[in-house]
């Protein structure tokens, strides 16, 4: 009995072991795109994301925080020559530098969200964001009592007018005679961290009527939604559930689960699960939603979340086609 107990000690011992050299060995990262890591918003969920593996495995990870484009590419590249694996890269805007440094670390498993790059090492990762964006889109016409609702993007780009399109054509399922009006910060990187103008732009759809606005904007958003308080109107945040941000006027938030794609990454390349090509995620797979929480719930009444709820079984079933824009760069209405 003793030499058993001895046995299963000294196997407990070098299992222990084991795990704690595979656990020095593990070395991810993750380059955060421009607005940095507390954005409140796209960031901050991959953060959330990366910061869940780490509480969970006690396993740190490399991080960069991207100031300006040339820094992609570099902080990519640093990241694989310190031995990091995986590397996860932040928003489309990484896609050309990621391609490359993939392609000169073939042994090194890389993953994306928002792009995709076919290398046999990458795990791109995008999202049916107009799925959630319509649902948010059935409560801000619901919730109106102009008629009138808007939406403020970030940098002018397709996947941007994905959301504003699909939050449209939310708008125009619940109400036929809404008006949906729509502004874009800039072309530029810079309209990701704006707040100021996200503010003014706001209160200039406010004067026009609207009284109910969705942002798209990154960190651009937090000026929206002082905007809708101080006004006394509603916002609807992104990416991240923002509902807490200012309750009361924070309808709710269209919710882009970025959190649990970087955690996937980080735990199937730990446990060997880690899988290349592309996952495109929208309702059915959960990879989008709304936010219903104690900070909105008081706003939403029961005929609103019947038909959100309604809407959305039928998107998941495919009895409601919401148009993607980025298809052919349209948006039925």
């Amino acid at each position: 009995m003793k030499l058993n107990w001895r046995f299963a000690l000294a196997a407990a011992g070098l299992w222990l072991a084991a795990g704690v050299a595979q656990a020095a060995d593990y070395k991810p990262a993750v380059v955060f795109d421009m607005g940095g890591k507390f954005d409140k918003s796209f960031n901050q969920g991959v953060y959330d994301g990366v910061e869940k593996f780490k509480s969970e495995t006690g396993i740190g990870y490399l991080e960069f925080e991207v100031t300006n484009e040339a820094q992609r590419e570099q902080a990519l590249r640093k990241m694989a020559q310190r031995g990091a694996d995986p590397v996860l890269g932040i928003g489309f805007a990484q896609a050309p530098a990621l391609e490359k440094v993939a392609k000169e670390f073939p042994d090194t498993r890389f993953a994306i969200i928002d792009m995709v790059v076919d290398l046999p090492n990458v795990r791109s990762i995008v999202f049916k964001e107009q799925e959630g964006s319509f649902l948010v889109g059935v409560l801000a016409a619901l919730a109106s009592e102009s008629g009138k609702v808007g939406f403020i993007g970030g940098m002018d780009i397709p996947l941007i007018r994905k959301f504003a399109c699909g939050y449209a054509q939310g708008v125009k399922y619940a109400n036929a005679d809404a008006e949906v009006l729509e502004n874009m910060t800039g072309s530029t990187p810079a309209a990701w961290n704006d707040p100021g103008r996200g503010g003014e732009l706001t209160k200039s759809q406010f004067d026009r009527g609207a009284d109910v606005v969705y942002a798209a904007a990154g960190g651009t958003g937090v000026g929206v939604y002082q905007a809708a308080k101080d006004a006394g109107k509603l916002a609807i945040g992104v990416d991240s559930n923002q509902n807490y941000l200012h309750p009361g006027t924070m309808l709710t938030s269209m919710l882009k689960r970025v959190d649990v794609a970087a955690y996937n990454v980080f735990k199937d390349s730990m446990d060997d699960k880690f899988t290349p090509g592309i996952q495109v995620l929208g309702l059915a797979e959960a990879g989008v939603g709304w936010a219903i929480d104690e900070h909105n719930e008081s706003m939403i009444t029961a005929d609103m979340k019947a038909a959100v709820e309604a809407a959305s079984a039928k998107i998941i079933a495919g009895d409601l086609a919401v148009h993607d824009y980025t298809s052919d760069n349209s948006c039925p209405q």
